[in-house]
Protein backbone atom coordinates (compact mmCIF):
# COMPACT_ATOMS: atom_id res chain seq x y z
CA UNK A 1 0.00 0.00 0.00
CA UNK A 2 1.00 3.65 -0.91
CA UNK A 3 2.12 5.98 1.72
CA UNK A 4 -0.96 8.42 0.63
CA UNK A 5 -3.13 5.93 1.08
CA UNK A 6 -2.54 5.23 4.54
CA UNK A 7 -2.38 9.38 5.08
CA UNK A 8 -6.12 9.33 3.64
CA UNK A 9 -6.93 6.46 5.67
CA UNK A 10 -5.65 8.45 8.96
CA UNK A 11 -6.83 11.65 8.04
CA UNK A 12 -10.29 9.50 7.16
CA UNK A 13 -9.89 8.44 10.71
CA UNK A 14 -9.69 12.06 11.66
CA UNK A 15 -12.39 13.52 10.03
CA UNK A 16 -14.72 10.83 11.64
CA UNK A 17 -14.00 12.12 15.04
CA UNK A 18 -13.58 15.66 14.28
CA UNK A 19 -14.70 16.98 10.78
CA UNK A 20 -12.69 20.16 10.82
CA UNK A 21 -9.38 18.81 11.83
CA UNK A 22 -8.19 16.19 8.87
CA UNK A 23 -8.90 19.06 6.53
CA UNK A 24 -7.17 21.68 8.62
CA UNK A 25 -3.98 19.47 9.11
CA UNK A 26 -3.81 18.68 5.21
CA UNK A 27 -4.13 22.82 4.09
CA UNK A 28 -1.48 23.69 6.82
CA UNK A 29 1.15 21.39 4.94
CA UNK A 30 0.20 21.73 1.96
CA UNK A 31 1.05 25.72 2.69
CA UNK A 32 4.76 24.64 2.74
CA UNK A 33 4.61 22.29 -0.08
CA UNK A 34 2.29 23.22 -3.08
CA UNK A 35 2.43 20.31 -5.42
CA UNK A 36 2.36 20.79 -9.09
CA UNK A 37 0.01 18.12 -9.10
CA UNK A 38 -2.82 20.91 -7.70
CA UNK A 39 -1.85 23.80 -9.57
CA UNK A 40 -4.67 23.50 -12.31
CA UNK A 41 -6.87 21.61 -9.59
CA UNK A 42 -10.05 22.77 -8.22
CA UNK A 43 -8.75 21.46 -5.65
CA UNK A 44 -5.45 24.42 -5.47
CA UNK A 45 -7.68 26.06 -2.92
CA UNK A 46 -6.48 23.70 -0.26
CA UNK A 47 -2.80 25.16 -0.01
CA UNK A 48 -3.65 28.44 0.33
CA UNK A 49 -2.56 29.90 3.72
CA UNK A 50 -6.20 32.01 4.13
CA UNK A 51 -7.98 28.44 3.73
CA UNK A 52 -5.45 26.85 6.38
CA UNK A 53 -6.66 29.48 8.75
CA UNK A 54 -9.81 29.62 8.19
CA UNK A 55 -9.37 25.91 8.92
CA UNK A 56 -8.09 26.20 12.06
CA UNK A 57 -10.80 28.45 13.12
CA UNK A 58 -13.40 26.41 11.88
CA UNK A 59 -11.81 23.38 13.54
CA UNK A 60 -11.23 25.45 16.72
CA UNK A 61 -15.21 26.53 16.71
CA UNK A 62 -16.22 22.89 16.39
CA UNK A 63 -14.50 21.32 19.28
CA UNK A 64 -16.11 24.18 21.33
CA UNK A 65 -19.33 23.56 19.82
CA UNK A 66 -19.01 19.86 20.14
CA UNK A 67 -19.99 20.13 24.08
CA UNK A 68 -23.17 22.18 24.03
CA UNK A 69 -25.46 20.71 24.80
CA UNK A 70 -27.98 21.10 21.92
CA UNK A 71 -25.09 20.12 19.49
CA UNK A 72 -26.33 17.49 17.14
CA UNK A 73 -25.83 13.76 17.05
CA UNK A 74 -22.52 13.09 14.82
CA UNK A 75 -24.17 10.62 13.07
CA UNK A 76 -27.88 12.53 12.48
CA UNK A 77 -27.57 12.28 8.16
CA UNK A 78 -26.55 16.12 7.99
CA UNK A 79 -23.63 15.75 10.09
CA UNK A 80 -22.81 12.45 9.07
CA UNK A 81 -22.93 13.87 5.55
CA UNK A 82 -19.86 17.03 6.76
CA UNK A 83 -17.84 14.24 7.94
CA UNK A 84 -18.17 12.12 5.32
CA UNK A 85 -17.37 14.91 3.16
CA UNK A 86 -14.32 16.55 4.80
CA UNK A 87 -12.98 12.69 4.08
CA UNK A 88 -13.32 12.87 0.75
CA UNK A 89 -12.33 16.33 0.63
CA UNK A 90 -8.59 15.06 2.36
CA UNK A 91 -8.84 11.97 0.32
CA UNK A 92 -9.61 13.85 -3.01
CA UNK A 93 -6.32 16.02 -2.37
CA UNK A 94 -3.92 13.17 -1.05
CA UNK A 95 -4.95 11.17 -4.37
CA UNK A 96 -4.71 14.08 -6.99
CA UNK A 97 -1.16 15.14 -5.19
CA UNK A 98 -0.03 11.84 -6.32
CA UNK A 99 -1.75 11.73 -9.74
CA UNK A 100 -4.07 9.17 -8.97
CA UNK A 101 -7.56 9.21 -9.16
CA UNK A 102 -9.39 11.67 -6.96
CA UNK A 103 -12.58 9.63 -6.58
CA UNK A 104 -10.92 6.69 -5.38
CA UNK A 105 -9.08 9.01 -2.80
CA UNK A 106 -12.74 10.93 -1.95
CA UNK A 107 -14.40 6.88 -1.77
CA UNK A 108 -11.27 5.81 0.50
CA UNK A 109 -11.54 8.87 2.85
CA UNK A 110 -15.24 9.13 3.02
CA UNK A 111 -15.63 5.77 4.31
CA UNK A 112 -13.18 6.32 6.85
CA UNK A 113 -14.97 9.10 8.07
CA UNK A 114 -18.28 7.04 8.04
CA UNK A 115 -16.79 4.09 9.92
CA UNK A 116 -14.75 6.22 12.36
CA UNK A 117 -17.87 8.49 12.76
CA UNK A 118 -20.18 5.78 14.36
CA UNK A 119 -16.87 4.10 15.97
CA UNK A 120 -16.08 7.35 17.89
CA UNK A 121 -19.83 7.57 19.65
CA UNK A 122 -19.77 4.40 20.64
CA UNK A 123 -15.99 4.67 22.27
CA UNK A 124 -17.54 8.23 23.45
CA UNK A 125 -20.48 7.10 25.26
CA UNK A 126 -19.06 3.55 26.12
CA UNK A 127 -16.21 5.89 28.31
CA UNK A 128 -18.44 7.99 29.61
CA UNK A 129 -20.48 4.91 30.94
CA UNK A 130 -17.88 3.07 32.03
CA UNK A 131 -15.67 5.74 33.95
CA UNK A 132 -18.68 7.88 35.42
CA UNK A 133 -17.21 11.35 33.54
CA UNK A 134 -19.83 13.55 32.12
CA UNK A 135 -19.93 13.11 27.94
CA UNK A 136 -18.25 16.98 27.53
CA UNK A 137 -15.20 15.70 29.79
CA UNK A 138 -15.17 13.12 27.48
CA UNK A 139 -15.17 15.30 24.53
CA UNK A 140 -12.43 16.60 25.46
CA UNK A 141 -10.15 14.16 26.25
CA UNK A 142 -11.47 12.73 22.42
CA UNK A 143 -10.20 16.73 21.11
CA UNK A 144 -7.27 15.93 22.96
CA UNK A 145 -6.80 12.08 21.19
CA UNK A 146 -7.83 13.90 18.02
CA UNK A 147 -5.08 16.82 17.89
CA UNK A 148 -2.83 14.80 19.32
CA UNK A 149 -2.99 11.80 16.54
CA UNK A 150 -3.65 14.74 13.92
CA UNK A 151 -0.01 16.07 15.00
CA UNK A 152 1.54 12.88 14.95
CA UNK A 153 0.18 12.11 11.77
CA UNK A 154 1.42 15.20 10.30
CA UNK A 155 4.08 16.81 12.37
CA UNK A 156 7.61 15.90 11.40
CA UNK A 157 6.42 14.55 7.99
CA UNK A 158 5.48 15.59 4.64
CA UNK A 159 1.86 15.47 4.98
CA UNK A 160 0.62 16.23 1.33
CA UNK A 161 4.17 16.03 -0.42
CA UNK A 162 3.89 13.37 -3.08
CA UNK A 163 5.40 10.00 -2.52
CA UNK A 164 8.35 9.71 -4.60
CA UNK A 165 7.40 11.98 -7.30
CA UNK A 166 8.34 15.57 -7.93
CA UNK A 167 6.62 18.28 -6.35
Amino acid sequence: MSKYFWQTVGLGTLAGFRSMTAPMLLSDNLTKFHPHALAKSPLRWMQKPWVATGLKLMTAGEMVGDKMPDAPDRTAPPVLAGRALSGALVGATLYKINHDSALKGALLGSAMAVAATYASLYLRKKSAQQSGLPLSLVGGLEDALVLGAGFALSKGTALGLPAGRAL
